[in-house]
């Protein structure tokens, strides 16, 4: 049953070729396939990553600025297949027929939370908003934050860099220096959030069922996709190397504090005191550079 399941997702096989090749009846293959989705799923709270906050001491280069940081999130688009109706909503920029799905990692790459089925036409904020806003969604504590992109109000509890400068690290692989506070904050803001795109880079290259629309309803593909994350996080923490990871470099996974879940932020919205925190905190990191720089 485990074999056919990870066959289908990993191949993007259909159901008629499977039936050819295993000799059994379309039925059986669809029932085994469902059994072993909805058995993941209950899985949920055990495959799930506690997010656990950067601490003072911490000594990665990446993320050592961010304290109380717990990861990092973004959205990414994958194909569905929609009745005709409903493909206008979702329809993305890119004219694909897709649904937006919120993922939050860990600075080690592993699933906090993820949140599929918005149409591709939705704004990521828009789709933040909700997560943070359900029931059983989203925990943001106080004091706690993610990183995100420009894309995303830079609020409490959510960390974006700033807009209108240099931010992507191909604009720092050809000998270019930050020349001011906000440069320096989106360049380290950039490389500590880039785990975030390697790691929807692994999960689309390791379920071929993630990169085309599937032969699924639309609900039943929103569960596959949330399934593909629970397995992502199994194989990372199963795995001394994962062999889909090519170009990352192993995160310290030194033991850290747990989050006090006592109290949660449930609006994501900008304020005074927040863009004065990064404003600091920019300051204070773009200093400390020009201090060793100047040691050097």
């Amino acid at each position: 049953m485990v074999i056919t399941f990870l066959h289908i997702i990993s191949h993007h096989t259909k159901n008629r070729v499977l039936k050819r090749q295993t000799s059994r009846s379309g039925e059986t293959i669809s029932r085994v396939f469902h059994a072993v989705l909805n058995s993941i799923l209950k899985m949920h709270s055990v495959f799930f990553k506690k997010p656990e906050p950067i601490q003072e001491n911490a000594t990665d280069d990446r993320w050592k600025w961010f304290k109380g940081c717990l990861g990092a999130l973004d959205g990414t688009f994958i194909k569905v297949n929609v009745a005709s109706s409903d493909r206008p909503r979702y329809r993305t920029r890119k004219n694909e027929i897709a649904t937006n799905v919120l993922g939050v990692y860990t600075p080690d790459m592993q699933f906090i939370y993820v949140l599929p089925g918005w149409e591709g036409s939705a704004a990521d904020g828009r789709v933040l908003r909700d997560a943070i806003s359900r029931r059983n969604g989203l925990n943001v504590p106080q004091g706690c934050y993610y990183l995100c992109d420009a894309g995303y109000t830079n609020g409490e509890g959510f960390l974006a860099p700033y807009r209108g400068q240099r931010y992507h690290l191909n604009d720092w692989r050809q000998g270019h220096q930050p020349t001011t506070a906000q440069e320096y904050f989106n360049m380290k803001h950039s490389q500590a959030r880039n785990c975030i795109e390697i790691c929807f880079g692994i999960l689309k290259a390791r379920w071929a069922i993630l990169r085309e629309k599937s032969f699924y309803p639309v609900k039943t593909q929103c569960r596959i996709i949330s399934v593909c994350c629970l397995l992502h996080n199994f194989i990372r923490s199963e795995m001394l190397v994962d062999p889909m990871e090519t170009n990352f470099v192993k995160l310290d996974s030194s033991q850290v504090e747990e989050v006090n879940e006592s109290e949660m932020i449930r609006h994501c919205e900008p304020s005074t005191a927040w863009t004065e925190w990064r404003d600091k905190l920019a300051a204070d990191m773009f200093t400390s550079w020009l201090a060793s720089h100047s040691l050097g």
